[in-house]
């Protein structure tokens, strides 16, 4: 009687089990279906980004190549298609580019509008920043201080790719305003910084001469001429940082 009770409990465990499994196996398949469309979707998503980012890669050195061949025409079509791309460093780029072309043909309202959207669309902040620099240097001698400062100042802070430039942009706002006192404090400091290039040293040195001369009326052009010296390339980011543009504008490695 004891085998015929055990063998009994067994097949109502066995039932049990065979229940609780075919309610379960509903929401198992669900969750081996939800994995598998996540990896699919995944796939689609990579494949789809390294696709968009070597046809952007393409039609910005096909860009470049028109450009330097004197086809302004042709450099503009590409570099607009590419600041339609899904590659966000590459479409920064362009968007710079295009800005720079409008400064040009001193269209500075329409530049300066194409270099914050190139910031917005920056992967981050070595090409955003580059963005938001040429932005300033580009209303630098026609927008109020305060405009420009607003620009600049979260740029100088400790740790910003370009924090150099920025100090240097704002001392070039602020002779442009008139405050020569605090003009001269900022070159003075550039001159001795030493994480500043020994070209923005010297025109750090070459302002601080200009005003102790009481040159005044030359401080504009000055101001002008040094702001197209400073101003950041887009083909340039320092090379110590990583997942960027590299120097050669058909290397990989954009997203």
């Amino acid at each position: 009687m004891t085998d015929l009770f055990d063998e009994v409990e067994e097949q109502l465990r066995s039932d049990r089990y065979r229940t609780l499994a075919l309610k379960a196996l509903p929401w198992v398949i669900a969750a081996l279906a939800a994995v598998l469309i996540a990896a699919l979707a995944y796939w689609g998503w990579d494949s789809y980004r390294r696709q968009s980012s070597a046809k952007a890669s393409e039609q910005y050195a096909a860009a470049l190549e028109a450009f330097n061949a004197g086809d302004a025409a042709k450099a503009t079509q590409f570099w607009t298609e590419v600041s339609k791309s899904s590659s966000a460093g590459y479409k920064s780029l362009a968007l710079m580019q295009l800005g720079g072309m409008k400064l040009a043909d001193r269209k500075t309202d329409e530049a300066v509008a194409l270099f914050d959207e190139a910031a917005k669309a920056a992967p981050d902040e070595v090409i955003g920043d580059a963005a938001r620099l040429k932005s300033a240097f580009a209303l630098l001698d026609t927008a109020p201080y305060k405009d420009v400062e607003a620009r600049l100042q979260p740029l100088i802070e400790d740790g910003r790719p370009y924090r150099v430039q920025a100090r240097e942009a704002l001392g070039f706002a602020k002779l442009v305003a008139g405050n020569i006192a605090g003009a001269r404090a900022d070159f003075l400091v550039l001159s001795t910084l030493l994480d500043a290039s020994e070209s923005a040293q010297s025109r750090a040195k070459a302002a601080i001469q200009l005003i102790d001369s009481g040159a005044a009326k030359a401080i504009p052009a000055t101001v002008k001429a040094a702001a197209a010296m400073s101003s950041p390339s887009p083909l340039m980011p320092p090379p110590q940082m990583p997942g960027q543009l590299p120097p050669q504008p058909q290397a990989p490695g954009i997203q």
